[in-house]
């Protein structure tokens, strides 16, 4: 009984081995707050970094399309009084057509769609969908030219005698992997585009009342707004 007793007491030490071992394993490490926990701590900062960098770049793009805004209205504000933004037009095929802004210049109205990009832009005249590369970021979106030209159509209906012309600027840090479509600009380009635009021949005699007539077909209500809202969650 005594030797036993010696056996099972000499041997008690090693049976505590695993439990120390154990606990030192979840004492120590690189932060000594345990491996689960060590882990679990590194998720949340991961999440919180892509979090804080996902709102980062939503809040350059808003910046960005938000200062581009003010650029060509600035710019276009200087080349002629008569502009119109941000306004709507019945489509040229039904519906609604919104349209960013339209300016009448000497020999017919240049209908612009505005698109705000960093990086690098690619895309065909004749491509449905172009490419913009930002860093890591790639996206596809409509191809503008063929996007605009439905609004342009919209201000032909209007005012059917007059040229319209498809102009497309981009703004922010943007460039791109080829010349672009002569109609497709940079803001920095913007006035004297507009200082250069040659138009087709045209009757018009009476500038003003063409520009009446498109201000009285713009829609800026917030009636119609709503309606062209419900349209897109149609299409």
């Amino acid at each position: 009984m005594l030797k036993t007793a010696r056996i099972i007491l000499s041997a008690a030490p090693l049976i505590a081995l695993p439990a120390l071992a154990a606990e030192g394993e979840f004492q120590t490490g690189i932060t000594g707050i345990g491996p689960a926990k060590f882990l679990f701590t590194l998720a949340i900062a991961l999440f919180l970094t892509l979090i804080f960098r996902s709102t980062a770049n939503h809040l350059a793009r808003f910046l960005t399309a938000r200062i581009g805004q003010w650029r060509i209205r600035t710019a276009l504000a200087k080349r002629s009084p008569d502009v119109l933004h941000d306004f709507i037009l019945p489509g040229a095929y039904g519906g609604l057509a919104k349209l960013d802004h339209a300016i009448l210049t000497a020999g017919g109205i240049l209908c612009i769609q505005t698109k705000h990009y960093n990086g690098v832009v690619f895309g065909g005249e004749d491509e449905a969908q172009w490419t913009n590369v930002d860093g890591v970021t790639r996206r596809r979106f409509l191809n503008p030219l063929i996007q605009n030209e439905g609004r342009a159509r919209a201000l032909r209906k209007v005012v059917p005698d007059v040229p319209v012309a498809n102009v497309v600027i981009f703004s922010g840090s943007v460039e791109f992997t080829t010349p672009p479509p002569k109609n497709v600009i940079h803001i920095d380009q913007l006035e004297s585009y507009i200082a250069k635009f040659v138009f087709g021949p045209s009757k018009i005699e009476d500038w003003h009342a063409v520009w009446l007539t498109v201000n009285a077909a713009a829609m800026v209500d917030a009636d119609t707004r709503k309606d062209f809202q419900a349209q897109l969650g149609f299409s």
